[in-house]
This record gives C-alpha cells, sequence and structure tokens, in this order.
C-alpha cells in the first residue's frame, strides 16, 4: 500500500510509518520540517496548497496527525496554535483529497479521547458516551481542550470526500517503548521513586499499547465496513493508582511517593505542561473495534506495562 502520515514525525507517527515500512509498505511523512529516515519524508506547511498534494494523489491510505503538541502550558499564543494547527491542517489535507484524481480509499483522521467528559461512574464508548465541557466537578481551565475537540472532529466532518471513506480517531494515550514517549516519561518517574497516585488517584486513565495501536489503524483500513468515530484505547482502562501500581511492579519498583494535587499543580508549570492531562478521568473504551471483531493483544495493563518494562530494558541494554 501506499501510505501518506501528515505530521507523522512524532511519537505517534513514527510508530505507524516504522511499522508500516518494516511491512514492505511505501510510506511517506509530510513535515514542516523534514529529516532523513528509513521512509520518505516530503515538506508541507500543515496549511497551504503545494507540491505535497501529489503525494496524497493515488495513496491508498491517508493517515493524519498533523497538530502542535498539548504537552504546554495554555497560555494564549499556544492555545491558538493548538487550535489552528489542527484545523488548518485538517482542512488541507481535506481539500487534496477531494481534488485528487486518484483520492485514497481512505482517511484516517486524528481525534482524541479528551472529548469525552470528566466521569467515574460508567465507561464512554462511541454510542452511549458523554461529549465533555459541561462537567460540574472539572475545572473550567479543562474546557478548553473540549473545544479544540469538538472544533477538530467538526473540521473533519465538514470535508466533502464521496469517494473516501472517512474514520475519526479517539485514540487514548498511546504507549511505546521510544525515548521521550509518555511511557518513557512515566517510568523515569517510577525509578526515580515518584511513581505513586497523582491526585487522589481516582481518575481513570484510558491507554493502548503501540502494538494494537498499529493493529487497530490497519484494521481501519482493511474494513470498509468501519466509518465515523471510533475509540482507539484497550478496553480496560483502570483508576490512576491501579495503573501506576501495576507499572511500578512491572518495573520493579516497591514504592512510590504520591503527588498531591497543589503539588502537581507547581511542578507542571516548571515542566510547562497542564494537570489535566494528569487528573482529566479518561474512562473510554473501543465497543465499535470489538464489535467488529478486532482482537487486543495486550487487553490489560498488567500485561502491557510488563512488556513495556521489557522492550525499555532492551533498548536501554543495546544503547550501552
Amino acid at each position: 500500500m501506499r501510505i501518506v502520515i501528515p505530521g507523522g514525525t512524532g511519537q505517534v507517527g513514527t510508530v505507524l510509518a516504522r511499522a508500516f515500512h518494516a511491512g514492505g509498505h511505501d510510506v511517506t511523512v509530510l513535515s514542516r520540517r523534514p529529516r532523513p529516515r528509513p521512509w520518505r519524508v516530503a515538506e508541507w506547511d500543515g496549511a497551504s496548497p503545494g507540491a505535497w498534494r501529489r503525494e496524497i494523489d493515488g495513496a491508498d491510505a491517508v493517515i493524519n496527525l498533523a497538530g502542535r503538541s498539548v504537552n504546554c502550558r495554555y497560555n494564549a499564543a499556544n492555545r491558538e496554535a493548538i487550535l489552528q494547527s489542527r484545523l488548518l491542517s485538517t482542512r488541507a489535507v481535506g481539500r487534496a483529497i477531494a481534488e485528487a484524481a486518484r483520492p485514497p480509499r481512505v482517511w484516517l483522521q486524528a481525534g482524541t479521547a479528551t472529548i469525552y467528559s470528566h466521569r467515574y461512574d460508567a465507561p464512554n464508548d462511541e454510542r452511549s458516551g458523554i461529549l465533555g465541557g459541561a462537567e460540574a466537578d472539572a475545572p473550567s481551565t479543562w474546557r478548553f481542550s473540549i473545544d479544540v475537540a469538538r472544533a477538530w472532529e467538526q473540521t473533519f466532518e465538514e470535508a466533502v470526500t464521496p469517494r473516501t471513506r472517512k474514520v475519526l480517531l479517539r485514540s487514548a494515550m498511546t504507549l511505546s517503548p521510544d525515548a521521550g514517549g509518555v511511557f518513557d516519561t512515566l517510568l523515569r518517574l517510577v525509578h526515580r521513586g515518584l511513581g505513586g497516585h497523582a491526585g487522589d488517584g481516582r481518575q481513570f486513565m484510558s491507554w493502548i499499547h503501540y502494538e494494537d495501536f498499529v493493529d487497530a489503524v490497519r484494521w481501519l483500513i482493511a474494513h470498509d465496513t468501519l466509518d465515523g468515530a471510533v475509540n482507539v484505547a484497550s478496553p480496560n482502562p483502570l483508576p490512576n493508582a491501579q495503573f501506576m501500581e501495576q507499572l511500578r511492579q512491572a518495573s520493579g519498583v516497591a514504592f512510590g511517593l504520591p503527588a498531591r494535587e497543589w503539588m502537581l499543580e507547581i511542578g507542571a508549570v516548571f515542566m510547562r505542561t497542564e494537570t489535566e492531562l494528569i487528573l482529566k478521568s479518561r474512562r473510554v473504551v473501543p465497543a465499535r473495534l470489538l464489535e467488529d471483531g478486532f482482537r487486543f493483544k495486550f487487553p490489560s495493563w498488567s500485561d502491557a506495562a510488563r512488556d513495556l518494562c521489557g522492550q525499555a530494558s532492551a533498548r536501554h541494554a543495546n544503547a550501552a
């Protein structure tokens, strides 16, 4: 297959590009700052028409992951960059697909599981899940992420691509052993004795092992009956306290200091991030994937954590 991945230079894009390239597929990543990779990398600005549109014409699948990282302080400039980078790139990809002589068979568009409500009582699936923004027990500052997610999805839905199936990926955090990723950050905290629960530890964490993420993307490309919003997450989200406990067990660390909410607020300022990424309860389940017959290799966090810790140890040993 010919696969084009706009915005594919981050952790998730690299995981996908590496997997499809290893499988013998023709992979092209669109990047604002191209640099040599084992697969083809073409330049684009994430907003304007350009030569990059030729990459999409004749491709089998487009997986758009473009968007500024949300791992930053939500000041006015960063808020605008987070929003516009998503809307402009989605519109640009939609126009390129609509005007292609040979449009791709499927367009997979990144979204986020953050769009769902902050809740503890029940999981959010694609049909009965409650979208966020009106929670009485959530800080008003969390509304920004919901507004971005809704606008992002609306922009995708407005794109008219009659010859291309459209799938919206409401993805949970994708965990891989790669340096600098979310799992790498969590593991370093555990090894430093800081891997206790965050806040009260009740908030649910939705996650997916990177191998299951890749397999889910392959599944969505291959199965023409699936379109619209699809939750890409493990079927077993769990509270933060249990998540961190199982990660400590997998890494062989007996104890982790907890972080109270006020400590997280101070730490977030120094780390230039937001506590919402840690404290919001994301209880998301992949009903549509399961109903379609998709089987997870790592449905439980304890198994996934052991595998990821093993891979991380092997990576460090090889680098030594």
